[in-house]
């Protein structure tokens, strides 16, 4: 090589890594790593330690959040990694050959910091690109002192990219292991803590509070529940943020919320192929009680007990919930409180059930009454008289009347006459 051919070596500027195409094959790296002379190993590795220490400082200088680590105890470790990284490259020059998988562990390993640091992979595979364009400029230099072919030069250059490449796909794969693991062990607090605020046994606020924080849910004073169920086969799963704490995959799916979070206004639009019934704002304690409570509602919806919409809310529907609480004893009520009635034919009892509750509701004259029914003043004035004489005075009784119209409403909501 001639001097001159030497210097137009040295100002080839390096390759940009965000220029690179995807990643080689596995037959292209074993072409590029074969075809460079083994003793380039013996020759770099006396100068991999100053190669190290310029690719730390180039770090230091570019990228400020590593530069603050560097001071720190993560320091050593960022610095044993750009030592490691060098070595591994220099190994791999002496022996193409040799298994990969534990060379591969430290790198996977530098993927799996950046989550435990909260930091995104970007920033480390910045520091690769910077660690290789310090490599390749060392590279330049040393092959001009030394008179290396061009040819050699730039197949180093391929092989130090080919590397970095590599590298970063094996970090990559750390990262995306660590932040699946993280996820799922996040997932699997969330869940428990959903568990613990929708069990009926209490749990100490403090147990609460601490597992909420490791969740990363903030705890609230006022809550909603909300009962899910398929409208569809197989509906999409939605994705809420961290202030919703979801169960999709349970027998009975749920939701639980802030009372004032902004999803409840839009659950109709986030929950397609999903029936939700929201169960009332309670305190945080009382969340067992709005699930219970919104469950309860959608087995009436099953009933036609309350109208169907692909978003019910029990806070809308709280006479029903309170008047059905107890079917038995709402039976048991109005077999007392409507006795009069019993003896009457079906028809008979239907007719004046539905006088006794229009009077009730609304203590109007026959004509508005009988504008309530579609029926004739005379009709109703006729039905009047029958239920004068078989309720007597208990018509004017206050607890009478008010039995007898929670009991007709009851049994107008389970369609008994």
């Amino acid at each position: 090589m001639t001097e001159s051919s030497a210097r137009r070596t040295t100002t080839v500027p390096p390759p940009r890594l965000e220029s690179l195409v995807p990643p080689r094959s596995a037959a292209a790296s074993t072409r590029i790593w074969s075809t460079l002379p083994r003793e380039l190993a013996s020759m770099f590795r006396p100068r991999a330690a100053d190669v190290a220490v310029a690719v730390v400082q180039e770090i230091r200088r570019s990228i400020p959040e590593y530069a603050r680590l560097l001071e720190g105890p993560f320091g050593p470790i960022v610095t044993g990694g750009v030592e490691e990284t060098i070595a591994q490259f220099i190994d791999r020059l002496a022996d193409p050959s040799a298994p990969r998988e534990d060379r591969a562990k430290i790198f996977r390993h530098l993927g799996k910091l950046e989550v435990a640091q909260g930091r995104n992979i970007d920033t480390l595979q910045s520091a690769y690109r910077i660690g290789a364009r310090v490599a390749w400029r060392r590279i330049a230099e040393f092959g001009q002192s030394v008179n290396l072919p061009t040819v050699t030069i730039c197949q180093l250059a391929e092989a130090v990219f080919d590397y970095v490449d590599e590298i970063s796909v094996l970090s990559l794969e750390g990262f995306a292991a660590a932040q699946a693991k993280a996820a799922g062990a996040l997932e699997r607090r969330r869940r428990r803590l959903l568990e613990l605020l929708l069990s009926e046994t209490p749990v100490a606020a403090q147990t609460l509070t601490e597992l909420a924080a490791t969740a990363g849910w903030t705890v609230p004073d006022h809550v909603v529940v909300v009962a899910m169920e398929r409208r569809e086969d197989d509906p999409d799963v939605p994705s809420f943020d961290e202030g919703v704490l979801d169960d999709f995959d349970a027998a009975e799916p749920c939701l639980l919320m802030a009372a004032g979070h902004d999803h409840l206004h839009t659950l109709r639009d986030h929950l397609p192929g999903w029936r939700a019934v929201v169960g009332p704002r309670v305190k945080l304690a009382d969340a067992p009680t709005s699930l219970r409570l919104a469950r309860r509602a959608l087995s009436y919806v099953h009933r036609e007990l309350i109208p169907d919409e692909p978003v019910i809310w029990c806070e809308d529907h709280l006479s029903t919930l309170w008047l059905l609480t107890d079917e038995f004893l709402a039976r048991e009520l109005a077999e007392r409180a409507l006795k009069p009635l019993a003896d009457l034919t079906v028809k008979q009892r239907a007719r004046l059930s539905e006088t006794l509750l229009a009077w009730l509701e609304t203590s109007g004259s026959a004509p508005e009454i009988a504008g309530r029914l579609n029926v004739h003043p005379q009709t109703v004035r006729y039905r009047l008289h029958q239920l004068e004489a078989l309720f007597g005075d208990r018509l004017t009784d206050p607890d009478d009347r008010f039995r007898m119209e929670i009991s007709l409403r009851a049994m107008r909501l389970l369609g008994s006459p």
